[in-house]
């Protein structure tokens, strides 16, 4: 009986052994996908990060957020996942260790100030050049910078500018309003205060007003 005993507590072990090691291979093998989804937002006034990139460097695959920050792709459980995005600082974000088939957030991006050092931009590549063009430029003459200060003298512009003809501009606008006027009185008789009956009674009444307070002083 001995015998017999030991040979089946030696099978139940080896059977046990084999379907534990059976479940574990089995739980190994299955794979919890993970959707994970959610905004890029910049962090300075909220609003959406359009183009930013969601990257797995393990798995070498990724996502891109759309016009209105927005994203969603496919992850493990344990995925790193790298966000950038230009003019904004990187970060990192990792998948929790989660049973639920998917997964959202927003991510906050800080806006990545770069100070760029100050480039004086110079015509001559040296000094040495830049002194020799100097030298060799050809100033105006004593007479040239007489005429120069006659011809851009403010009274004599004024004088050229007061004797100077009407422009096209002026031409155009005298032009139009002549056709303004024309079309506005085309209908009606024209009046000519010359020969207004009413005129001249007002006319002679100041003079008739003018010759009494002469008299009275």
């Amino acid at each position: 009986m001995k015998p017999f005993f030991k040979l089946f507590t030696w099978s139940i072990i080896v059977l046990a052994s084999f379907l534990i090691g059976k479940v574990n291979v089995q739980g190994q093998g299955k794979v919890h996908i993970v959707q994970f989804s959610g905004l890029v937002l910049s962090g300075d006034d909220g609003q959406p990060v359009v183009g930013a990139t969601l990257y797995i460097p393990k798995a070498g695959r990724g996502g891109v957020t759309n016009e209105y920050g927005a994203f969603s792709m496919p992850t493990l459980v344990g995925d790193s996942i790298v966000i950038t995005a230009i003019g904004f600082k990187k970060r990192f974000y990792k998948i929790p260790n989660t049973t639920d088939e998917g997964h959202s957030v927003v991510i906050e991006l800080k806006t990545d100030t770069t100070t760029l050092p100050i480039v004086e931009v110079y015509p001559y590549p040296t000094e040495e050049l830049f002194k020799k063009a100097i030298l060799a430029l050809d100033l105006p003459d004593e007479d040239q910078q007489k005429q120069l200060a006659k011809n851009f003298d403010p009274v004599a512009l004024a004088k050229m500018t007061q004797t100077l003809g009407a422009s096209s501009e002026m031409n155009y606008r005298y032009i139009t309003q002549q056709q303004l006027n024309y079309t506005t009185n085309r209908y009606f008789s024209p009046t000519w205060t010359f020969l207004d009956p009413f005129r001249w009674a007002q006319f002679i009444k100041s003079l008739k007003k003018n010759k009494n307070n002469n008299k009275k002083k």
